[in-house]
């Protein structure tokens, strides 16, 4: 876990930014391990300023398996100029970081990915997660679900209504379209991407036995959201164990 120790307006003291890189070339490179990744597409942000709005990002078109600390561009939300600059992110990548950072200073950490489980449940017509089991109860009433999906969000205003969708809330299903998570810290904003995943997971996989759903009552719910408020510190302690497990095998996303 990285402790922001500085908040200057100019931003984070150079060692918080370097373990923030760190930390997101990490969550890069597991996310291709589990599979959530697509092609050299999809999108993982960090921001690195008090107001949010200067933000590491990956590169455009580069695997999330083969990130590096060092690969992050570093991007500020009002520079309008960024798009003109050689190593130019991706537009949609710059259309929905961008202008949630802007917006939403409490989004530290933005994930979006069109995971396999998580796209599916996107796709239907009613993508409410229901709660069913543990870990889909963790997010009842804890999720924003966006039903205005209009093509490849590749346009301002288009971020801008998604920052708009997402609300009080922290996480988002986007219709026809993927995942949105939003934490803190890239610790807790990788955790509850895990969990969403896989609680989209279990949810697919009940909906394809065909038989009846049993959905918990919605106090039960609710109470079952509340107890997992008591584990919030196990995302710190999973996400450790994970950089232990990739610097077994490869340390490289470090450089």
């Amino acid at each position: 876990m990285s402790t922001v120790t500085d908040l200057r307006p100019g931003g984070l003291r150079e060692p918080d930014v370097a373990t923030l890189r760190v930390e997101l070339a990490a969550a890069f490179r597991l996310a291709a391990r589990m599979d959530w990744h697509e092609s050299v597409g999809n999108h993982f942000s960090v921001a690195v300023s008090a107001d949010g709005k200067r933000f590491l990002m990956n590169p455009r078109w580069k695997h999330f398996g083969l990130m590096r600390a060092s690969d992050l561009l570093l991007l500020d939300s009002d520079d309008e100029q960024t798009m003109t600059r050689p190593d130019a992110p991706d537009p949609s990548a710059w259309c929905i970081h961008g202008r949630l950072h802007a917006a939403l200073p409490r989004a530290r950490c933005v994930l979006h990915v069109h995971p396999p489980y998580g796209t599916a449940l996107a796709a239907l017509a009613d993508p409410t997660l229901k709660p069913i089991d543990q870990n889909t109860a963790r997010f009842y009433n804890r999720l924003a679900i966006d039903l205005e999906f209009g093509g490849i969000a590749d346009e301002r205003a288009e971020g801008e209504r998604l920052a708009a969708a997402l609300g009080p809330h922290r996480h988002m299903i986007m219709g026809n379209h993927g995942l949105l998570v939003t934490a803190a810290t890239v610790a807790e904003a990788f955790e509850d991407l895990y969990f969403l995943e896989r609680a989209a997971k279990t949810l697919v996989l009940a909906y394809a036995t065909g038989q009846p759903l049993n959905v918990m009552p919605d106090e039960l719910a609710e109470r079952t959201a509340r107890s997992w408020d008591a584990y919030r510190d196990a995302a710190f302690a999973h996400f450790r164990d994970l950089k232990q497990l990739l610097d077994a095998q490869d340390r490289s996303y470090r450089d």
